[in-house]
């Protein structure tokens, strides 16, 4: 226990005090150098590691900006109207991705719609993209994977960072965070960040805002105790996010058409406190309580149709964990999560249904039991089975089993396995706030499920030296099978321009299969190419058809060298997105889009100076009916490329730190 406190001031470890979805070893701090982006070979699950290297390849001014590089991640805009953004992991959305911040569950809710812009990127430390089945420490809501924020943490070194940002859409950032130990054990660090664009861009002449009007203030005091026998973090986050968009002042809409605005306004209040307790140093033998509580108070507007919602969500985790012999562990623990919702809809065009419906559950709580086992053979053979029971004060109580193996015959070359099921409580408007971005009428006729669903996948990494160097190579399949799912049927049976939300009444899955390679041909220089394919499908009104707006396949290419004393770096980044189809069916085409940026680093300072969307590739038709907002057929939510065309920005980040 005596090189945890050191381990812990590393600048790249994981945090060690929440559980590890990985059945890594609890209070134990792992140091990882990743780099740019590479698998985690340690872990039994198929992890990416996508450490501070790979963050600052481009501008990343917050988490959905964080995946430009990562192949297996797609960020897009949810709307053409609203500015939020949207992920989407093994072909489905980011609703059935667990979100985590430093392995504790969050943005969940009515946080998810926004959730990308409010982790700042200068605030991260790494992230960590696990796909399928996740541990049953951390609860039963991945189903398609997990997202997990590692934030810089005050035990590292002492100093001060900064980091400055402005675009050709006049949009600007300010990031500043500073640590310092109050002795060799209690360390503090405060963030702040700042965000704002007041300008009005109209590049297609449709009359609406091509992007919202954005202006955020967001703050983190963190303070962490680190002692042989007793690691605790304490951390407060607050919040305020407003945006403002729909017909421009001057666009060619407007004449005598009332005007059409969108606003949202959000505030955001979080509280972690993480312990872990050692209890046996030999045997890892340790005990840690996890609390988080977030209220997410929001207010919506979209023309006259109004939505407010006020999400208050309380968590906790109690766990033990030992090392019964070399090659045995066990991880068992109990959880308790309660949600409490309070939410006003009032639609322009109401349907004649109970819109009750659109809710989800108003309050739930759900208790929850877990065991977890481990069987280690060395670095060659991993199998860890887990089984936890959760009883929700709404659905009752179910069981989520789950299964992991990792098999290394040599060390160039490792097999991954994983299956398991996932649940969700779905909230239909909370959660899909964007569809409000439309003049459809909104069809509720049955109380939602509990979504559910299985996960399988297999995974292989290879590392082949060729030419004194190492090609890495990772194939992966996943296959996501729904038994109950909430499904949005959009200009269905129920008639043209509507959404109906149903439960699932058939089949519903998708399959994701992915290859990428990476290697450095010369000192420096390192190249990633990868090609993904996605068949991801849903009966709607009896048929079964393919998921609208979820491109068939994904193609990456990412080169980056730095000069041989790293002055100098020059990032690249090309993409081929493929087509899919609209509501109506019809297709949209594949697409081409470039990014490129170029750093030049001093002895505190670095200068960047970047571009995105260089290929000026924007959709002709971003918002259907914008000369009619009032309209049935006016529609914002079918976005399925580029909404902005050609940026540049510039920027500096600023570090002053001591060893």
């Amino acid at each position: 226990m005596a090189a945890i406190g050191a381990q812990a001031r590393a600048a790249e470890s994981v945090d060690s005090v929440a559980p590890d979805s990985t059945g890594g070893i609890l209070l134990q701090d792992v140091t990882v150098t990743p780099r740019n982006n590479r698998r985690s070979q340690m872990r039994v699950t198929n992890t990416e590691m996508i450490g501070r290297g790979e963050l600052v390849r481009a501008a990343c001014c917050n988490l959905g900006e964080s995946f430009t590089t990562n192949p297996s991640v797609d960020v897009s805009y949810s709307d053409a109207a609203t500015g939020a953004r949207q992920i989407k992991l093994l072909g489905l959305s980011g609703t059935y991705v667990q979100m985590l911040t430093e392995n504790m569950p969050n943005l969940r809710g009515a946080g998810l719609p926004y959730s990308l812009g409010y982790i700042p990127g200068p605030w991260m430390q790494s992230i960590q993209v696990s796909k399928g089945a996740a541990s049953v420490k951390n609860g039963y809501e991945s189903i398609t994977g997990q997202i997990n924020i590692e934030y810089l943490k005050p035990q590292g070194v002492d100093g001060v960072r900064a980091n400055a940002y402005l675009d050709t859409d006049l949009k600007q950032e300010v990031n500043v965070d500073g640590s310092i130990h109050l002795t060799d054990r209690l360390s503090t660090g405060a963030f702040f960040h700042f965000e704002n664009r007041q300008t009005n861009h109209d590049r297609d002449g449709d009359g609406f805002m091509d992007m919202p009007q954005v202006r955020q203030f967001n703050g983190m005091w963190r303070m962490a105790y680190v002692s042989p026998g007793w690691i605790s973090q304490l951390s407060f986050k607050a919040l305020h996010d407003e945006r403002t968009g729909g017909m421009s002042h001057h666009g060619s809409a407007q004449g005598s058409i009332p005007h059409y605005g969108i606003e949202s306004r959000a505030n955001r209040f979080e509280v972690q406190w993480k312990n872990g307790f050692t209890l046996n140093p030999e045997h890892n033998t340790s005990v840690a309580l996890m609390l988080n509580g977030s209220i997410h108070d929001a207010d919506n507007s979209y023309g006259q149709t109004l939505y407010d919602v006020n999400h208050t969500c309380g968590y906790a985790q109690l766990m033990f964990e030992t090392d019964l012999t070399e090659q045995h562990n066990l991880s068992v623990g109990a959880s308790l999560n309660h949600d409490a919702y309070d939410q006003t809809l009032r639609l322009y065009n109401p349907s004649d249904g109970d819109l009750s419906h659109l809710f989800g559950t108003p309050d739930e709580t759900t208790s929850g039991l877990y065991a977890q086992y481990t069987y280690k053979l060395g670095e060659q053979f991993t199998f860890m089975p887990g089984l936890r029971w959760d009883y929700s004060s709404v659905f009752g109580g179910f069981w989520t089993p789950r299964l992991h193996i990792k098999y290394t015959p040599w060390q160039a070359f490792t097999l991954r396995a994983s299956a398991g099921k996932g649940y969700r409580s779905p909230h239909a408007i909370a959660e899909n706030v964007n569809l409000l971005a439309s003049g459809k009428t909104f069809i509720a006729t049955e109380r939602i499920r509990l979504e559910e669903a299985w996960n399988a996948g297999i995974s292989a990494s290879l590392r082949l030296p060729i030419a004194d160097k190492e090609l890495e190579v990772n194939l992966d399949y996943y296959y996501t099978d729904f038994n109950q799912q909430l499904v949005i049927n959009p200009d269905g049976a129920k008639g043209a321009n509507t959404f109906s939300f149903e439960n699932l009444a058939g089949k519903s899955y998708a399959h994701a299969a992915q290859i990428d390679l990476t290697y450095e041909p010369v000192s420096n220089f390192t190249v990633t190419g990868a090609f993904r394919y996605t068949d991801s499908r849903t009966t709607y009104d009896g048929q079964l058809r393919r998921r609208p707006l979820t491109s068939r396949y994904k193609g990456l290419l990412t080169m980056g060298y730095k000069t041989p004393l790293e002055l100098w770096h020059f990032d690249l980044t090309c993409s081929v997105n493929g087509p899919g189809e609209l509501y109506d069916h019809s297709t949209y085409p594949a697409y081409f889009q470039l990014q490129a940026q170029i750093t030049r680093e001093f002895r505190h300072f670095s200068i960047y100076l970047g571009g995105e969307n260089l290929t000026n590739y924007t959709i002709s038709t971003p918002i259907r009916g914008a000369s009619d907002p009032w309209g049935a057929a006016f529609d914002a939510t079918q976005v399925w490329g580029p909404v902005n065309g050609a940026m540049g920005y510039i920027g500096i980040r600023y570090k002053l730190e001591s060893f």
